[in-house]
């Protein structure tokens, strides 16, 4: 059986702004509890990515922004991964981190569903993790050309090619 990372990408207070919170942001976060719990209950390594914006990005870094939601907090044992791209492997410690513990496959939720959602599932699959895409477990804003389920619906069906994509009720953890 291979080893087994819940990854939990830039699910940060930025993206929980009042007026322009994430699509069924409450929704997200009980199902991540909900993960975060199995996880733990199963000692399945947890790794947060954290996005580090620029001045006046909604993450800047060091700002309330930038934090992790506190509905999801991670604790001592989990590792917080440091981002400046969409991409949670470019210029991180994310590939070593996991390495070091054996982690084989990838279980992959967060936000923003098109952007480093996509990329790190592409990303993984291309360094040789397996990957699982959690289908209800990240999310997005509207465009100005799809609506946020739309994107959402469209990205579960184009990363098939790249992971598995299954609901959060089908995820198990190693025990």
């Amino acid at each position: 059986m291979t080893k087994k990372a819940l990854l939990v990408i830039d699910v940060q207070n930025g993206m929980f702004q009042e007026g322009n919170v994430v699509y069924m942001g409450d929704t997200l976060l009980q199902i991540l509890k909900d993960l975060l719990i199995q996880a733990r209950l199963t000692n399945t390594p947890i790794f947060y990515v954290q996005h580090n914006g620029s001045v006046g990005h909604p993450l800047e870094y060091g700002a309330m922004g930038w934090n992790i939601h506190s509905a999801i907090t991670p604790q001592k044992e989990d590792i917080i991964i440091h981002k400046s791209t969409p991409d949670s492997f470019f210029n991180t410690s994310l590939d070593e981190e996991l390495k070091k513990q054996g982690i084989e496959h990838l279980i992959i939720t967060g936000i923003q569903t098109e952007a480093c959602v996509d990329t790190t599932c592409r990303r993984a699959f291309s360094m040789g993790y397996k990957v699982t895409l959690v289908s209800d477990t990240h999310s997005t804003w509207d465009s100005e050309e799809l609506t946020d389920q739309q994107i959402i619906n469209h990205h579960n069906g184009v990363l098939r090619w790249f992971a598995d994509v299954n609901p959060s009720n089908d995820i198990k953890f190693n025990f």
